[in-house]
C-alpha cells in the first residue's frame, strides 16, 4: 500500500450521478466517494441536512450542489450551464492550468478558469469535492507516474493439476487390489461347494468305479468287467482314471475336492480373460456372478468330468483371448486344450465354435484381416485333431450314443425352458442387459481420458455380445431338442462361462460410474447367490443316503453272485473289492433266456427272472425308476425264493422314502 492518491478516471456522463446522497452508497464506476474533510466547507454557511458543505474560501455558485428552495448569493456570477470555481481560487503549486479555448464536451463538467488540475485527474463537481485529498501539501509535486514495484516472488507454487486423479494404466497396485477381491470371490465359491454333503451320486460312482477298472487294466492287465466307451459320455480313459487315481489315496472327497480345484480354476481364468476383454470391474462382477450360481456349486464338489471339461473350455478360452495380438500361429496353442476338452466330455464340442468365432472378433481389432486366417487356423486344427481321436480310437460308438444318436426323451419344452430359466436365467438376463448397453456405449473406463482413445465399432460389440449370450442358449436348446432334463443344470452352467463377461458388463452398468449405486449391484448378486445356495441344497439332497443299505447288504455280496439293484453304481463303487459291474443288473433294459430256453425282454424279463430266482440280492430305492420297482415288488410278494432283508428309511430333497432289501433264500 502506498500513499499516492488514486486518480479518477473519466467515465461516461452517469445523469443520476449528482441525485444519489453523500454517504455509503457506491457511484456508477464503483468509487466510495470521500467525506469531505473540514477545510471544504465555507465559514459561516449553512448545510441542507443530506448535502455537502461547499469548501472554504468562496461562495456557492447556483445550481453548485444547492438543493431547491435554499438561497444562493447573488454577486456570485454562474456561467449558464457550468459549475464555475471562483476566480480567487489559488492554484496550488504544481498543477496545470486549464486553457481558456478548452471546449467542453456536451455533457460533461466545465473545469473553471485558472483552476489547475494535476495531469491525468478528470474533475467532476459532483465528484471532486470528496476527490481531493484532506492536505494537498502533503502529496509532492509529481509529473510522472511512478513504476509499480515488482511483485514479491511466491515462497510456494501450486503444481500443475492432471486431467484426472487416476491413471488407466496398468499397476502393480491395481494387480493386487483385484486379485486380492478375486481371491475372496474364489474363498465364497469354495465355502459354498464345501458345504454340500452326500455319499455317491450314481453318476460319480460310475465314474470313479470306472476309472479303477480302468487303472487295473492299465497297469496289471486286467480285463475290463464291461465296455465302458460303448456307453460313457466321455473317454473313460481321461477323466475316471484321473479321478480314480485320486480316489485310491484321498477317497470320495479326494475326488470331489479335484472338482473343486478344477472349478476354482475356470473362475480364474473366467476373470482372466474377461478382464482382458472389458477391465478389472467387469471381469471381478462377472467372476463372483458365475461364482455363486448352482451349477457352479455343486460341479465343484461333484465327482464327474464336467468340472474338468468347462475348465479346459475356459483355458481354451483364455489361450484365444491372451493370443489377440501375437503372431496369428500362436491361436494353435488352443488346439490341444479344446480337443481334450471335448474328449473328457463329448457334449464340450458344442462350444468349439464359439471358440473358433472368438479368435476372429478378438484378433480384429489389433490384426484387421488376418483375425479371418487366425480363425481359419483355428478351425482346421481342431478339426483335424478331432478327426484322428475320433476314428483312430473305438470313442464314436460313445459319441454317437451318449450325444448324437441319444434316445429322445418326453419332457416338454416348456418345461425344459422353464428350468432353464430357473437354473440361469438371472444371470443370463443380465449378460443381456450388459451386451446391450455396451452396444450403445463402448467406453469401459470412467476417466475423461478413455474418450480419446480408439473403441471398436457398434457392428463388433454387437457380434461379440451376440456371440456370448447366444452361446449360453446352446445347450437348452440342444436338450429341447432331445426332450429330456437330465444333466440340464451342469449344462446350463458351460454356457454360462461364456455368458459371465457381458453378465459383468451388466453389473457395472446397472452399478454405474464412480459406483453410484452400488446397492443394485449388491442386490442382484445377492440375489444370484440365495439362489444358488437353495438350487444346489436341493440338487445334493436329490438322492438319498447310502450309507445304511451299503452297511446292510456288505456281508451279502462276493464275487459269485447276481445282483439287481435301482442303481448297480453305489454299490459297485464302495464294495469294489468284493464285486464288479459285471455281476449286476438295473432296472432300466433287461434281456433274460428262461431255464426252458424262452427269451424275454423289458417287463416280462424281470417277471421270468425273478420267477426262477435269478438274482442273489434285490435293492431298490423307489426313485430311479418307480415303475419297474413296483413290478419288481410284485413279483417278490409271496415268491419263495426271496424274503425282505430290510426297510430302511431316507429322507431326500422331495421327501422320505425307504430302500428296500431282499435276499435270495434257496
Amino acid at each position: 500500500m502506498t500513499s499516492r492518491p488514486e486518480y479518477y478516471t473519466p467515465q461516461p456522463y452517469d445523469p443520476y450521478a449528482e441525485e444519489e446522497q453523500q454517504g455509503g452508497w457506491f457511484n456508477s464506476d464503483g468509487y466510495l466517494p470521500r467525506r469531505p474533510q473540514g477545510h471544504d466547507m465555507p465559514q459561516g454557511y449553512e448545510v441542507p441536512q443530506g448535502y455537502q458543505q461547499v469548501p472554504h474560501g468562496y461562495d456557492t455558485p447556483q445550481d453548485y450542489g444547492v438543493a431547491q428552495g435554499h438561497p444562493v448569493p447573488q454577486e456570485y456570477d454562474t456561467p449558464q450551464g457550468y459549475h464555475q470555481v471562483p476566480q480567487e481560487y489559488d492554484t496550488p503549486q504544481g498543477y496545470q492550468q486549464v486553457p481558456q479555448e478548452y471546449d467542453t464536451p456536451q455533457g460533461y463538467h466545465q473545469v473553471p478558469q485558472g483552476y489547475d488540475l494535476p495531469e491525468g485527474y478528470g474533475y467532476d463537481p459532483g465528484v471532486q469535492a470528496y476527490q481531493q485529498p484532506a492536505d494537498p501539501s502533503a502529496y509532492p509535486a509529481q509529473t510522472a507516474e511512478e513504476e509499480p514495484a515488482a511483485p514479491a516472488e511466491p515462497g510456494y507454487h501450486v503444481p500443475e493439476t492432471p486431467e484426472v486423479g487416476w491413471d488407466m494404466a496398468a499397476s502393480r497396485r491395481r494387480a493386487w487390489v483385484s486379485r486380492a477381491v478375486l481371491l475372496c470371490v474364489l474363498a465364497v465359491q469354495a465355502v459354498l461347494s464345501l458345504r454340500l454333503a452326500n455319499t455317491a451320486f450314481q453318476d460319480e460312482a460310475l465314474y470313479l468305479a470306472a476309472g479303477h477298472a480302468e487303472l487295473q487294466h492299465l497297469l496289471h492287465g486286467t480285463p475290463l468287467p464291461i465296455d465302458y466307451a460303448a456307453y460313457f459320455s466321455g473317454s473313460p480313459q481321461l477323466y475316471p482314471v484321473l479321478a480314480a487315481a485320486v480316489d485310491d489315496v484321498l477317497g470320495l472327497t479326494g475326488a470331489r475336492l479335484l472338482s473343486l480345484a478344477f472349478m476354482l480354476g475356470t473362475t480364474g481364468l473366467l476373470y482372466s480373460f474377461t478382464r482382458r476383454l472389458f477391465n478389472e470391474r467387469a471381469a471381478l462382477a462377472g467372476a463372483a456372478l458365475f461364482a455363486v450360481v448352482q451349477s457352479t456349486v455343486v460341479m465343484g464338489y461333484f465327482a464327474t468330468y464336467d468340472a474338468a471339461a468347462v475348465f479346459l473350455l475356459a483355458l481354451a478360452t483364455w489361450i484365444v483371448v491372451r493370443t489377440d495380438r501375437a503372431p496369428v500361429a500362436a491361436v494353435l496353442l488352443a488346439v490341444p486344450v479344446a480337443v481334450l476338452a471335448v474328449g473328457v466330455k463329448y457334449a464340450a464340442g458344442l462350444y468349439l465354435p464359439t471358440i473358433v468365432v472368438l479368435a476372429l472378433l478378438t484378433g480384429w481389432p489389433h490384426q484387421g484381416r488376418k483375425a479371418f486366417l487366425r480363425m481359419l487356423l483355428l478351425a482346421l486344427g481342431i478339426g483335424a485333431v478331432l478327426g484322428i481321436g475320433m476314428y483312430g480310437t473305438d470313442l464314436m460308438d460313445g459319441v454317437r450314443q451318449t450325444t448324437t444318436d441319444r434316445d429322445h426323451g418326453a419332457d416338454s419344452a416348456a418345461f425344459l425352458l422353464q428350468r432353464s430359466g430357473e437354473w440361469g436365467g438371472l444371470m443370463f438376463l443380465t449378460a443381456v442387459g450388459g451386451a446391450v448397453s455396451y452396444v450403445r456405449r463402448s467406453r469401459m473406463n470412467e476417466s475423461p481420458a478413455a474418450q480419446r482413445l480408439g473403441n471398436p465399432g457398434w457392428r463388433w460389440r454387437a457380434l461379440l455380445g451376440l456371440l456370448l449370450c447366444g452361446t449360453a442358449l446352446l445347450a437348452p436348446a440342444y436338450q429341447m431338442h432331445l426332450g429330456t432334463v437330465v444333466s440340464l443344470f451342469k449344462h446350463v452352467g458351460f454356457g454360462l462361462l461364456f455368458a459371465a463377461p457381458m453378465a459383468g458388463v451388466g453389473v457395472t452398468r446397472l452399478i454405474g460410474a464412480h459406483f453410484r449405486y452400488p446397492q443394485l449391484g449388491i442386490m442382484l448378486w445377492t440375489a444370484t447367490l440365495c439362489l444358488g445356495i437353495s438350487q444346489a441344497d436341493w440338487r445334493f439332497g436329490v438322492w438319498p443316503d447310502s450309507s445304511k443299505m451299503i452297511r446292510v447288504i456288505d456281508s451279502h455280496v462276493d464275487r459269485e453272485g447276481h445282483y439287481l439293484a435301482s442303481t448297480p453304481e453305489v454299490p459297485v463303487y464302495y464294495l469294489r473289492d468284493k464285486t464288479t459291474h459285471r455281476q449286476w443288473q438295473g432296472v432300466f433294459a433287461l434281456e433274460y433266456t428262461d431255464k426252458r430256453g424262452t427269451y424275454h425282454q423289458g417287463d416280462d424279463a424281470y417277471r421270468a427272472a425273478l420267477r426262477d430266482g435269478e438274482f442273489d440280492l434285490i435293492v431298490l430305492d423307489g426313485l430311479t425308476n418307480p415303475r419297474v420297482d413296483a413290478i419288481v415288488a410284485d413279483a417278490v410278494k409271496g415268491n419263495p425264493h426271496y424274503r425282505l432283508l430290510a426297510d430302511l428309511p431316507f429322507r431326500n430333497s422331495s421327501g422320505t422314502g425307504h430302500y428296500r432289501i431282499w435276499t435270495k433264500t434257496s
